[in-house]
């Protein structure tokens, strides 16, 4: 059985999905982009603070189902120019413990929700 997971604290879907879906064990989430949760604005100054509003958003997710980045097995990393992957990867990885990091691509792509930089979903286990 599937239970559906959302929390106040990242942004409310902008479509027919949810934040994440919890199957026994295993959470899938949504993609995150940045958008601030209390203000409803994009954060879009710097690809830095793009990529640490997404991993925030994407923190109150998992808390939402009682996990952490630990519990985090695989993420997908969508974004519009390879030439922010540096600056995004040194963000992303701030949020992990890098001998127990999760299994990850990245993937340039032409556009994205909003037109935002950066997308980053996430499998979870307990």
């Amino acid at each position: 059985m599937k239970k559906i997971i959302n929390t106040n604290n990242a942004p409310a879907p902008i479509g027919p999905y949810n934040q994440a879906v919890l199957v026994g064990n295993n959470l899938f989430t949504s993609g995150q982009i940045a958008i601030n949760p209390t203000t409803g604005a994009l954060v879009l100054d710097t690809i830095e603070n793009e990529t640490k509003q997404v991993m925030e958003n994407m923190k109150a997710v998992l808390a939402e189902a009682e996990m952490t980045f630990e519990n985090v097995v695989k993420s997908t990393i969508f974004i519009t120019n390879m030439n922010d992957f540096t600056k995004i990867n040194a963000v992303y990885g701030s949020y992990f413990n890098s001998e127990t990091a999760p299994a990850r691509e990245t993937v340039e792509v032409a556009n994205l929700p909003k037109f935002v930089h950066v997308e980053i979903s996430m499998i979870a286990i307990k």
